[in-house]
């Protein structure tokens, strides 16, 4: 099934985007060390590859992204920082969500 692969990829895109840049966070405000950049830069570039996998057009790829970015950063909220969501966090998730869908399982008429 495309659509489960397609939102597999985008699960894995957002997973490295958000490492490749929380790496230089711990960095600059937790005082941790600086080497973190080297695996930050490789996540960033991971996510850059990663998002040229989709067989769309990337400005269609770029706009369903945000949608599973939002959920995946709600979920790193969760998991990583320690942070329960709030009701409001998982209906903005599931809204964003339902838009990426939208975006790209909508039909086409080319």
């Amino acid at each position: 099934m495309p659509e489960i692969k397609t939102i597999l990829l985008f699960l894995v895109t957002a997973v490295a985007e958000i490492a490749g840049c929380y790496l230089p966070y711990l960095w600059l405000r937790e005082g941790k060390s600086i080497w973190l950049l080297l695996p930050a830069a490789l996540s960033l570039a991971l996510f850059a590859w990663l998002l040229t996998l989709h067989p769309t057009a990337a400005g269609r790829v770029y706009a369903a992204y945000g949608g599973v970015y939002i959920f995946v950063a709600i979920l790193w909220l969760w998991a990583v920082d320690g942070i329960r969501p709030t009701a409001w966090d998982m209906v903005g998730s599931l809204v964003a969500l339902a838009g990426m869908a939208i975006i790209m399982f909508g039909p086409r008429n080319a």
